[in-house]
C-alpha cells in the first residue's frame, strides 16, 4: 500500500479486532446472530444436523400453533411413487448433513434466520412405509394442520409425488400459482392403477382445483418423455425447455416467470434432476443437457418479491453420488428458496 495514512487507519480499525467485530451495520446484524463473544461461533461439523443449521423443534408438531414459527423446514422421506431408481427417501437426511450453507445470501442481501421464526420440525409422520395412498393421506392431513396454523412449509422429499398432497393444503382456500424447475413436466396420468406417482403430481393438483395452470411456469424441461405431458399445454401452463433457456437468456426467463405468476400466492417446486447430472448425479431419473447450479441460483435470485407461500426440494437420492454434491446443491437451493420466502409478501 502506497498511502501511509490509509494503512494507519486500517491498522487502527482492524489490528486488534476479533473475527466477530464487524463494522458495517448490515453485516454486523448478521454477525450478532452468529458469534458468541468476540470471535466464537458454532462449529459447522458439531451438534445435531438440521436443515440449514436451523433450530431443532420436533416438539412443534405436537403444539396447536406449531410453536409460533413462521416457516417450517421439514422432511418427507417417502419414495414409493418413483418410476425408476428409488432412494429419495434418504434425501432429507442427506440434505440435513450438509454444513456451511448460509447464514447470509449476498445477492439477495438476506439473513433469513434473523428475519423470521424458522425451525426444522422433523419429518412428516406417516403410518406405513409400504402404502403409497396412505402416505399421501398422512401428508395431506399434516400439511393442512400446518397451513391452518399459519405456518408456511419448505419441504425436502422424497419423490415428487409429495407435491400433489402438499398443494392440497397450500391451495385449499384458493388455487396457487407455481414456479416449477424440473427436467420433467410431471403432468402425466395414472399408471398401473396408481394415481400417486412422481410423474403426475401437477395434473392431480390442477384437477383438484388447488393449482392454477395459467399461473404455472415449468422451466428446464427436457428428455424423451415429452409425449406424456400434453396436459401442461392443454391446461395453459407455460413450458420453457432446457434448450430454450440459453437462447432466451436467463433475464428473459425470469421476467416470463414473474409475469406468469404475478402478484398472487405462489408455490415453488424444485426437482434436483433439473440440474444436469454432471453436477447432480444423485437422483432417480437423470436427464443430460440440464441447467447448471449457477443457472438455478441466478433464476431463483431473480424471483425475489414474489408471494411464495411454500416450496419443496425433491428427488435427492444420495446413494448415487459419492461426492455429496447433489445434496449440497439441494441444500443451497433450499436456503435460497427460504430467503425468497422470508423476503416476499407473506
Amino acid at each position: 500500500m502506497t498511502d501511509p495514512a490509509k494503512l494507519e487507519a486500517l491498522r487502527k480499525k482492524y489490528a486488534n479486532a476479533a473475527g466477530g467485530d464487524i463494522f458495517d451495520p448490515a453485516f454486523a446484524a448478521v454477525a450478532r446472530a452468529q458469534f458468541k463473544g468476540s470471535d466464537r461461533r458454532k462449529w459447522p461439523f458439531a451438534g445435531i444436523p438440521t436443515f440449514l443449521d436451523a433450530p431443532c423443534r420436533p416438539d412443534a408438531q405436537d403444539l396447536p400453533d406449531f410453536g409460533g414459527i413462521d416457516i417450517a423446514l421439514l422432511g418427507v422421506p417417502m419414495d414409493l411413487g418413483v418410476t425408476n431408481r428409488n432412494g429419495s427417501r434418504f434425501g432429507p437426511r442427506a440434505v440435513r448433513t450438509i454444513e456451511r450453507i448460509g447464514p447470509y445470501e449476498h445477492l439477495l442481501k438476506c439473513a433469513p434466520f434473523s428475519m423470521a421464526q424458522i425451525a426444522d420440525i422433523g419429518d412428516v409422520p406417516m403410518q406405513s412405509r409400504f402404502d403409497l395412498p396412505l402416505c399421501h393421506q398422512d401428508i395431506e392431513t399434516f400439511y393442512k394442520r400446518l397451513v391452518g396454523a399459519g405456518v408456511r412449509p419448505l419441504s425436502v422429499g422424497g419423490d415428487h409425488s409429495i407435491s400433489a398432497s402438499i398443494l392440497k393444503a397450500v391451495g385449499e382456500k384458493r388455487p396457487v400459482g407455481m414456479i416449477h424447475i424440473d427436467a420433467h413436466c410431471d403432468t402425466a396420468g395414472p399408471y398401473e392403477g396408481a394415481k400417486f406417482q412422481h410423474g403426475g403430481p401437477f395434473r392431480l393438483a390442477v384437477l383438484d382445483g388447488v393449482l392454477d395452470p395459467e399461473r404455472t411456469i415449468q422451466i428446464g424441461i427436457r428428455g424423451g418423455a415429452e409425449y406424456l405431458w400434453e396436459f401442461s399445454y392443454d391446461s395453459g401452463m407455460t413450458v420453457i425447455h432446457a434448450e430454450e433457456v440459453s437462447g432466451m437468456g436467463m433475464a428473459a426467463v425470469i421476467e416470463k416467470a414473474r409475469q406468469i405468476v404475478g402478484d398472487g400466492p405462489t408455490y415453488l417446486s424444485f426437482d434436483i434432476d433439473s440440474v444436469d447430472p454432471g453436477f447432480a448425479p444423485g437422483t432417480g431419473t437423470p436427464e443430460v443437457g440440464g441447467l447448471t447450479p449457477a443457472d438455478v441460483l441466478r433464476l431463483l435470485r431473480g424471483l425475489q418479491g414474489i408471494d411464495f407461500v411454500g416450496g419443496d426440494v425433491v428427488e435427492v437420492a444420495p446413494q448415487y453420488d459419492t461426492t455429496t454434491n447433489t445434496a449440497h446443491i439441494a441444500a443451497q437451493v433450499m436456503f435460497t428458496i427460504l430467503c425468497l420466502m422470508v423476503s416476499g409478501k407473506s
